[in-house]
């Protein structure tokens, strides 16, 4: 797909079609040419050599692979995690990082009070009881709980935390919360507390992580955290896999430390067929797809969009990450 004016330029879009629309990708044919590559699919080395700008998924972007880019101006990350973007590297190299923050919250939101639900409720294995044998009538499923009156802890009130907490005003829950940051207006504004994290995985019936993956929330929750909490507590992760001890979470299900989880997120993607996980009934697994709506995703392509256009016509794009705020970026 070729602009035509500077077509010297070179986008490569690594996400698909599916979720960087041809439409979206002609919005920038004027500046340059637009070209999709999955990693591992032929062509894509070839096409990172030749790219000012890469719209990426989940590559690892280090040393190594901004290396084989020595045009490279901006990797706009399609999401609103960049943990596989070493973000200093990058800097060092004078390449942009940008992410999507804001368009995705609400989603991500939902999700998570869709897993909440479908946990809680058991409807998972309500499903497959229809399919198999509620005609038998020769079992019984157990019994769900009601939310009303229960206390629901997150950790993480920021964007997607916030958002979470604003659909619990309509579930008759308690929320109480911890972050690195305290945050007033929000405990004004939703009635939330805010404790400690011991306290928080002490008191809840409901726990859902909103936090990001710097190496301060790797493994957050590890097997002594799941041991605070009560028999009967759900935990809910639609962050990222590596901010649980995946194996201890394992062990805390089988032996009833707590009552369930809910998983979008996963320590390894795709989760490989064989993970114990996959043999638990009190887990609920989806495979990562916090963001995915038809609706957030289209607005997910238009800021990395928006993003690319900055940089290419040589002004600061509106998105960069934290890391990259107030720093000069120095293009190759």
């Amino acid at each position: 797909m070729k602009g035509e004016g500077l077509i010297d330029l070179r986008i490569l879009v690594s996400v698909g079609e599916h979720n960087f629309p041809r439409d979206v990708a002609e919005s920038l044919s004027d500046l340059a040419e637009v070209i999709y590559h999955q990693p591992g699919e032929e062509g894509y080395r070839e096409a990172l050599g030749d790219a000012d700008a890469l719209v990426a998924g989940m590559e690892r972007v280090d040393e190594r692979f901004l290396a084989r880019a020595p045009r490279l101006r901006i990797v706009a990350r399609f999401g609103v995690g960049y943990d596989n973007v070493d973000v200093e590297a990058c800097t060092r190299r004078g390449v942009y990082v940008t992410y999507t923050p804001d368009v995705l919250s609400g989603a991500v939101a939902d999700l998570t009070w869709g897993l909440i639900l479908t946990l809680s409720r058991h409807l998972v294995r309500a499903d497959r009881f229809v399919r198999e044998r509620w005609a038998l009538r020769r079992e019984r499923l157990p019994f769900g709980i009601d939310l009303e009156g229960k206390t629901l802890g997150i950790i993480g009130l920021g964007r997607i935390g916030s958002e979470v907490a604003r659909r619990a005003q309509g579930f008759g829950v308690k929320v109480i919360y911890n972050d690195v940051v305290r945050r007033p207006e929000l405990e004004e504004a939703y009635g939330a507390e805010y404790v400690s994290l011991k306290e928080l995985l002490q008191r809840v019936d409901i726990v859902s992580i909103h936090v990001p993956l710097p190496p301060s929330t790797e493994r957050l929750i590890g097997e002594g955290e799941l041991r605070m909490m009560k028999p009967s507590a759900l935990l809910i992760n639609t962050s990222r896999g590596k901010v649980i001890d995946q194996k201890a979470l394992v062990k805390a299900l089988k032996e009833g430390w707590i009552a369930g989880a809910a998983l979008d997120v996963y320590e390894e993607e795709p989760i490989p067929l064989d993970d114990p996980l996959l043999r638990l009934e009190n887990v609920v697994l989806t495979p990562h797809i916090g963001s995915a709506t038809r609706e957030t995703r289209r607005r997910m392509a238009l800021v990395c969009a928006q993003n690319v256009r900055a940089v290419l016509e040589g002004r600061r794009p509106p998105n960069v990450v934290p890391e990259q705020i107030g720093k000069p970026i120095i293009p190759p």
